[in-house]
């Protein structure tokens, strides 16, 4: 496994808040005072800004970086690369069939596989040209990025490990990830993704429309779900190191890639508000019913992407964890239900209490939008026939990215994936239980 070397510069050190405007440097008297673009900067550093909205946004979402060289130097010209596995929205495949309901058992890892190479496009959704929808991936990584850097034009990518850990070595610092952690990478943000235990599995959303954001809590109020202070954004550190290198781009579902002389992580100082963060899943409070009845799944929402229509997400990254359930005359699990967003879930670990059988750990399913689902019959005799008593699920956590776009399947997903094509069958000896008289037998 090969592994790429960790300067000394680079150790992990985290800022805490949710959307703070933070302010980092790693040698002294790097950042200006008063002004953001002085006339000459300390350190003979290039001042350089990394805007993540319209200049005219009310609430503006920027970071000014303070760098050894712009990031506009580099060697040779924009080459288009291959990626074939890495597929964008739109990707409507005539010979596919994307209405049904899909799981598949876990991708297998494999060797030589770097972040960019081992990156397994599941669905795709909207269009990223209008900056609408997202895609699905599943990685598998077992070779770290040396010499190599990559950014997306295009998205925004959530990241939630499910086996290995990696280190993201970002331009504004260096994030540590592993399971049950998450990491949100911004658009345009530059970096390497090294292997620090492998091989590593997990799933990306790639997010083309407005930026995750933490959920409006309502009549929750302040506290519970995700808090803003356990968002950990990490501390500037660099390189000044020369040493020929490659930059990877995606840009509009296009890969293109160039030459420099040197490693573009040398951003020596940085404040603002765009920036990475990784968070601890099992910092997540879920909130739930304490009498009866089964309130929407939107109480278990990590972040979500607005779409311009209130009430109706781009995306929601939503979490399913350990959690007591207490509700009395209730049927537990998930109910039944067609919905107008479409879902794609993974599981992270444990057993997933909708599906006791076959939603493996690294596995993933998919409830395109209107289509029916819900427990398997396993699932629902057992809550139904349950002694009603305080219950805590244990060894559990999934989540799901759920879109107001229809996901749409690739090639991969179709026919290359471990596709259980025997999914369906989990509802086939449901029974019909009408008799006409009250009560259920």
């Amino acid at each position: 496994m090969k592994k790429a070397p960790l300067p000394p510069e680079s150790l992990p050190v985290y800022m805490t808040g949710w959307g703070n405007h933070f302010e980092t440097e790693a040698l002294p008297n790097a950042l200006p005072q008063g002004r953001n673009s002085p006339q000459k900067c300390n350190y003979g550093l290039y001042g350089e800004q990394l805007s993540g909205s319209a200049f005219t946004k009310p609430s503006p979402v920027r970071t000014w970086c303070y760098r050894i060289r712009p990031s506009v130097k580099h060697t040779h010209r924009f080459n288009r690369i291959e990626m074939p596995y890495w597929k964008t929205a739109p990707h409507v495949l005539d010979d596919v069939t994307s209405l049904g309901q899909y799981r598949w058992d876990p991708i297998e890892t494999a060797q030589g596989l770097t972040w960019l190479t081992g990156m397994r496009t599941m669905t795709t959704a909207g269009d990223v040209n209008t900056q609408t929808g997202m895609a699905a991936h599943v990685y598998t990584v077992s070779d770290s990025m040396i010499d190599s850097y990559f950014y997306s034009a295009d998205a925004e990518l959530l990241v939630v490990p499910q086996q290995g850990r990696l280190r993201f070595v970002t331009e504004l610092g260096v994030l540590e990830l592993g399971p049950c952690e998450i990491a949100i990478l911004p658009r345009g943000l530059l970096y390497r993704v090294e292997v620090n235990d492998g091989p590593c599995r997990g799933f990306v959303c790639e997010n083309y429309g407005q930026a995750f954001d933490l959920p409006d809590r309502g009549p929750i109020g302040a506290n519970c779900l995700a808090n803003p202070r356990d968002f950990k954004t990490p501390v500037a550190a660099f390189e000044d190191r020369d040493a020929q290198s490659t930059v990877t781009i995606k840009w509009c579902g296009q890969f293109h890639q160039s030459v420099i002389d040197h490693s573009p992580l040398d951003v020596v100082a940085w404040h603002g508000n765009y920036a990475p963060c990784k968070y601890d899943l099992k910092a997540f409070c879920p909130v739930g019913a304490v009498l009866f009845d089964h309130p929407d799944p939107s109480i278990f929402t990590v972040l979500t992407a607005p779409s311009g229509l209130a009430g109706i997400a781009n995306i929601d990254f939503v979490l399913f964890r350990d959690r007591w359930m207490v509700a009395e005359d209730t049927f537990r699990p998930p109910w039944y239900h067609k919905n107008v967003m479409s879902e794609l879930m993974g599981n992270i670990h444990g057993q997933y209490d909708a599906k006791p059988q076959g939603f493996s750990p690294g596995g993933v399913s998919l409830h395109n939008i209107m289509l029916p689902h819900g427990p398997d019959r396993q699932a629902f005799e057992g809550a139904s026939n349950a002694k009603l008593q305080s219950e805590r699920l244990s060894d559990t956590m999934s989540f799901m990215f759920e879109t107001r776009f229809a996901q749409h399947l690739t090639d991969f997903a179709a026919n290359e994936a471990p596709l259980q094509s025997n999914y369906i069958d989990c509802w086939a000896d449901l029974q019909k239980r009408f008799d006409g008289t009250p009560g259920l037998k």
